[in-house]
């Protein structure tokens, strides 16, 4: 492909840009505990790869920005696993969000920190893993990572891909970007409107086969969802699981709760962040029973009203026990999480008002299985609505696991293409 004068300078600025990102990054890191596990757990990428891999491994390479990516590539990983029994599964990510809670926990046999996207780095990196597949999960696109396995005819996939005009793929001045999506093999996206935007590059080898998050979901209704003393907790009350919820979300919560304090209803709070300091601000503001997970053995739980979360790991199993779920992050600006966990087990979703740019969300409001507010009593009318109308309750959890059936089986068409 010809690249004007104009496109190779931005190709050049774009790496002097990643060496000055190295250089910043290294600069924030002792001040920044986030920021720091990035550097340093990149720091110690080569070494991992030298003493887990050998010239002989034949591997597969996974990449997934952030542990969001992980769960929805997963039941691919799953099924290619089945397939490719004797090779070693190479899992990177970009974000400590991801690498920190899986590596020592995940699918692959080797879990890093993708390097930065320098030509050096993805020549090193791809001389010690020497994919036979390599998968991207959704938008995770670095240019001289992918122009080094075209260098090398190595066959790479995108799954779960999600495009949007305004990216710069899409751009006049996008010519170099483009030019990494052709490195793909294939493009599996979740939409039509992203096959369109391919479709307008010339780039047409491309599928529509849905989010593979609805697999992922779905598989959770095969597996053992049980949580130690939550079915004590319980009981044969009715149960509301606010899940991933932050400070703007407990604010309302914590309101609504202590406005109805009968013990005919049971709430289950499991924040994002689980710092005792946030915890325990959410803790004081409640004038009912509480009580935090990390100290319910050997407690008495029948008459706790709220049982706070401050471990991770459970969210998933504990939405099996919700009459009703209260998806988090939507109230702020921090990003809503994923609301196809609570709508698979049947169950009506309150979320908050900043929802845009999740097409699952728009889909399951317009289905009446979701309710989307944007204030106090706004959340007072939904919870009320779920808590005293059983029909209404049921109804909404029926769309939204209706949703979730219809919308699976992208891993099949995904793992037929590979097949191939």
């Amino acid at each position: 492909m010809y690249f004007s004068v104009k496109e190779k300078l931005l190709h050049f600025i774009y790496n002097i840009g990643i060496y000055i990102v190295a250089f910043g990054l290294k600069c924030v890191a002792p001040f920044n505990h986030k920021i720091k596990l990035g550097v340093t757990g990149r720091s110690k990428t080569f070494d991992i790869l030298k003493n887990a891999l050998n010239k002989n491994d034949k591997t597969l390479w996974f990449h997934c920005a952030s542990l969001g990516e992980y769960e929805q590539g997963l039941p691919v990983f799953k099924a290619l696993r089945e397939l490719y029994k004797n090779h070693k599964f190479v899992l990177s990510f970009f974000s400590p969000s991801g690498f920190e809670i899986k590596k020592n926990k995940s699918i692959a046999d080797v879990v890093v920190y993708l390097p930065l996207d320098t030509k050096q780095n993805a020549k090193h990196f791809l001389d010690m893993v020497n994919p036979e597949l390599t998968i991207f999960v959704k938008y995770e696109i670095w240019p001289n990572f992918l122009n080094a396995l075209k260098k090398r005819n190595s066959k790479a996939i995108l799954i779960s891909a999600l495009f949007k005009e305004d990216q710069a793929f899409f751009k006049f001045y996008g010519k170099s970007l483009r030019q990494a999506l052709f490195v793909f093999e294939h493009i599996f996206t979740q939409n039509e409107a992203s096959k369109t935007l391919l479709n307008s590059i010339h780039y047409s080898k491309v599928t529509v086969t849905g989010d593979t998050r609805f697999d992922r979901v779905y598989s959770q209704l095969e597996q053992d969802n049980t949580v130690a003393y939550i079915e004590a907790f319980k009981q044969d009350k009715l149960c509301v699981v606010a899940g991933s919820t932050w400070p703007e979300d407990e604010v309302l919560i914590a309101e609504y709760i202590n406005a109805h304090p009968s013990n005919d209803v049971k709430f289950i709070i499991a924040p994002h962040n689980i710092k005792s300091s946030q915890i325990e601000k959410f803790q004081q503001g409640l004038n009912v029973k509480t009580l935090l997970y990390s100290e319910i053995e050997n407690e008495d739980v029948s008459n706790i009203k709220v049982l706070i979360i401050d471990s991770i790991g459970l969210l998933s199993k504990l939405y099996s026990y919700a009459n009703i779920a209260y998806v988090g992050g939507a109230m702020g600006t921090k990003g809503m999480h994923n609301t196809l966990e609570p709508a698979v087990f049947g169950i009506p979703i309150v979320i908050g008002k900043n929802h845009a740019g999740f097409p699952e969300a728009q889909v399951m409001m317009q289905h009446k299985g979701m309710v989307s507010i944007s204030n106090q009593q706004e959340l007072n009318k939904a919870l009320n609505l779920f808590i005293q109308h059983p029909t209404e309750r049921l109804t909404s959890g029926k769309k939204n696991i209706e949703y979730i059936k219809k919308s699976k089986g992208a891993v099949v068409q995904i793992i037929d293409f590979i097949r191939r």
